[in-house]
């Protein structure tokens, strides 16, 4: 019994601990951007130029073939694509990312959501690197922004938020299990297409529309931090979606790193 009290609030004492020295992850997450792209003249702006070389060349294409207003698809695309950027960057290296930190969790005293919040705030970096663009294209096709850009700080916070508990989640059955990186980059591939990112909602018909998008936690993720870049509010269904996600998604997480945070070490 005393063993048994001694682990089950290690996952909670682990996150307050990460969450007490968070300067640390962030200062080795801005280190790590540095490192990758040391003796390069343009660094990180690297990302930047290939995404809106990408956002370029799917916006004329699709934009034709959908037929869709450029003014209105080109910032849908943008904002769509940089965000989707982001987040599955981010799930995709929570799959690995403990795994990449083998040596210091066997060799230091560092809190493991450490690794978590340091990746998360590296792939955070890199998404306002890329953010640069959307202005870029406001300006090009002449589309103003309003007070309702406002938004965009808390839509953040709350999309940010949930990254953090999945990666936590993630990191610790890929860790476990490494098979589930593989699946669940499948998963992140159907996501992609199943979510309004490179095509535009108004394209569905009202009924399919509120089959496929309503159900779907990645729409409304993109849509409290999408909409107001493109003037829009999110919608209190957005609201409501994201932050039951984070809420109940978090007391999961935590439960499970309560759980497993023991063995952590041992399954590297």
């Amino acid at each position: 019994m005393q063993t048994s009290s001694r682990y089950s609030n290690l996952g909670v004492k682990d996150v307050l601990a990460a969450l007490s020295q968070i300067g640390l992850p962030l200062y080795l997450a801005k280190a790590d951007i540095r490192q990758r792209y040391r003796r390069s003249i343009l660094g990180p702006w690297w990302i930047t130029i290939s995404t809106g070389v990408m956002i370029a060349c799917i916006g004329v294409i699709f934009g034709t073939i959908f037929k869709s207003p450029m003014h209105e698809f080109l910032p849908f695309l943008s904002a769509g694509l940089i965000l989707w950027g982001f987040i599955s960057s981010t799930i995709m290296d929570g799959t690995n990312v403990l795994i990449c930190a083998e040596a210091i969790i066997k060799q230091l005293p560092i809190p493991v959501f450490s690794h978590i919040v340091r990746m998360v705030g590296r792939n955070l970096i890199v998404f306002f690197h890329n953010l640069i663009i959307f202005p870029i294209v406001c300006l090009c096709v002449q589309k103003s922004i309003n007070w309702n850009i406002l938004y965009f700080i808390p839509g953040l916070i709350v999309l940010t938020l949930n990254l953090l508990w999945i990666s936590l989640l993630l990191a610790i059955v890929c860790t476990r299990f490494r098979d589930m990186t593989q699946i669940v980059g499948s998963v992140l591939q159907i996501a992609f297409y199943i979510t309004p990112i490179i095509w535009m909602p108004s394209l569905l018909p009202a009924r399919a529309s509120v089959m496929l998008l309503e159900p779907n936690p990645v729409f409304h993720l993109l849509a409290i931090v999408r909409n107001p870049l493109l003037g829009l509010p999110p919608t209190p269904t957005n609201w409501l979606v994201t932050i039951a996600l984070f809420l109940f998604g978090s007391l999961f997480s935590l439960l499970l790193f309560n759980k497993y945070r023991a063995r952590i070490s041992y399954w590297l």
